[in-house]
């Protein structure tokens, strides 16, 4: 299992700050993609990802009990 943490409008969409899935071994990429799918409301196309809050490519590989953060683009005013 890995855990999936969401911020901001990612969070307000999903209802969840918090996911558990079972997506050992597959990169950030393919968690996107899978994240696109189940919540089709959800477009992460932009957002930043963070692999055990390190700065992750679409390439990393999330191996069992990492977490991944999804992170979306935050304007200020």
């Amino acid at each position: 299992m890995i855990n999936i943490l969401l911020f901001a409008h990612l969070q307000e969409t999903i209802g969840e700050s918090k996911l558990s899935v079972d997506l050992s071994d597959s990169t950030v990429g393919q968690i996107k993609e899978w994240m696109e799918a189940q919540y089709p409301a959800v477009s992460l196309q932009y957002v930043m990802a963070a692999v055990n809050e390190e700065f992750a490519t679409d390439a990393t590989v999330v191996k069992k009990g990492d977490t991944i953060a999804f992170i979306p683009p935050i304007s200020g005013g």
